[in-house]
């Protein structure tokens, strides 16, 4: 039987997840959309819709998705009227829900399995487990430096290379935990790298975790760039070419020399565990280092908040949460 489980990539932003998203989205089984904001949002705030064995309330659910100028449903183009109605129709989860609208996107194409892509979703692969707790997730990870490098340059990025350090230090971390805690046919680990060397080579050894078989037009992504990445996401415009390794190690000239010495210092061995050789610069200023450390503290002190708010949350839900669409999904139910 072929698979028909939800796929989640997840890295630091500016790993390459779109490049990823987009041979992914290549293959004639699977389809990825561009990113959308209602999958986190809406589990934080599902309190607010009841218990949606109620059909007014999954009524209200589907409204919120199509209809909130945040959520970026418009990106699936789908027929919001229809996707109200088939949440009426369907299973009374939050993760049916929201599948349904990934499900929705990958019949437009006439594929019969969905992936999702948000690098963020690092951060959140339990929450997407209890949503989806048949998912696999794809993580992939790039040379910090270069992260570093571009997140500094991206219009969208209002932090300072502090936070930027932070954010590819916090993804390798919860991509160890990941690995550790995770069934391997449930979560698996490639270097942007290695897949921008040898598409053929990595997305087979991709296709088989999967439970694919590869597809050589997943190596040419670009001939969807057009349809599956918004015209404004200008940032994305390497995702129009081919796909090539010229961007690999850019942080050399991208990066001013107390920068590397900062990435170098802080990142040092998570770096050369994925490989990545450093270049014997100079030990950051303490100065730097303290900085990194101080917005590490704070970014987890928040994160801590939330985790325990959330368990408190579990405590007092109507009803489950976990969707109801495939067939692992459903023998999770029948178990339970």
């Amino acid at each position: 039987m072929q698979s028909d489980r939800p796929i989640f990539v997840i890295g630091c932003p500016r790993s390459g997840t779109t490049m990823l998203q987009l041979m992914l989205h290549s293959h004639p089984r699977i389809a990825v959309p561009p990113e959308t904001r209602f999958l986190v949002p809406g589990y934080y705030r599902r309190f607010g819709f009841g218990d949606l064995r109620e059909e007014a309330n999954r009524r209200r659910l589907g409204q919120w998705i199509v209809s909130d100028k945040d959520t970026k449903f418009k990106e699936l183009k789908l027929d919001g009227d229809r996707f109200v109605e088939d949440v009426v129709a369907g299973p009374p989860t939050l993760g049916s829900a929201i599948g349904i609208a990934f499900r929705s996107y990958a019949e437009q194409y006439g594929k019969a399995r969905w992936g999702d892509k948000r690098p963020s979703y690092y951060h959140y692969v339990d929450l997407i487990l209890r949503l989806f707790p048949d998912a696999q997730f794809i993580h992939l990870i790039r040379d910090g430096r270069d992260c570093v490098a571009s997140l500094k340059e991206m219009p969208w990025y209002g932090k300072d290379v502090f936070h930027a350090v932070n954010n590819w230090a916090e993804a390798i971390d919860f991509g160890r935990r990941h690995a550790k805690r995770l069934p391997a046919d449930s979560y698996y680990e490639l270097r942007y790298e290695d897949l921008t060397a040898s598409p053929e080579t990595e997305l087979a050894k991709l296709c088989a975790f999967l439970g694919e078989e590869y597809d050589p037009a997943m190596s040419e992504p670009s001939h969807v760039a057009k349809m599956a990445i918004p015209q404004h996401k200008v940032w994305h415009s390497n995702t129009h070419g081919e796909v090539t390794t010229a961007r690999s190690g850019s942080w050399k000239s991208r990066l001013e020399p107390w920068e590397i010495s900062l990435c170098e210092t802080v990142l040092a061995e998570r770096l050369e565990s994925f490989g990545y050789e450093l270049t014997g610069a100079p030990e950051a200023k303490k100065a730097h280092a303290a900085e990194v450390a101080r917005v590490a503290a704070k970014r987890r002190a928040a994160r801590r908040r939330k985790d325990l708010r959330d368990r408190i949350n579990r405590l007092r839900e109507p009803g489950p949460v976990a969707a109801q669409l495939t067939t692992g999904q459903l023998g999770e139910l029948v178990k339970a």
